[in-house]
């Protein structure tokens, strides 16, 4: 009885499981010279386009840090004449 539900369940699964991996085309094994160029392009542009990004997030860090001393400075110089 075991056998036969086990048997069941294999042939209920089975095309299931062959129709969604047919279901999609399958990828191009060999890519022509231009496709692996124009993808090299693709990585390189987005590769500095976030460095640019992360280098403007940093400068505005900095930025931020400096003013932050130069405004406790100010808090300490008045402290002190007082």
């Amino acid at each position: 009885m075991k056998r036969i539900a086990a048997f069941l369940l294999l042939v209920a699964m089975a095309p299931a499981s062959s129709v969604s991996a047919w279901s999609m085309p399958p990828k191009p094994e060999n890519k022509s010279i231009g496709e692996n160029g124009r993808e090299a392009r693709k990585a390189a542009k987005r590769y500095r386009k976030y460095s640019k990004k992360a280098g403007r997030k940093q400068l505005k860090a900095i930025k931020k840090s400096q003013k932050a001393q130069r405004k406790a400075a100010k808090r300490a110089q008045r402290h002190r004449t007082r």
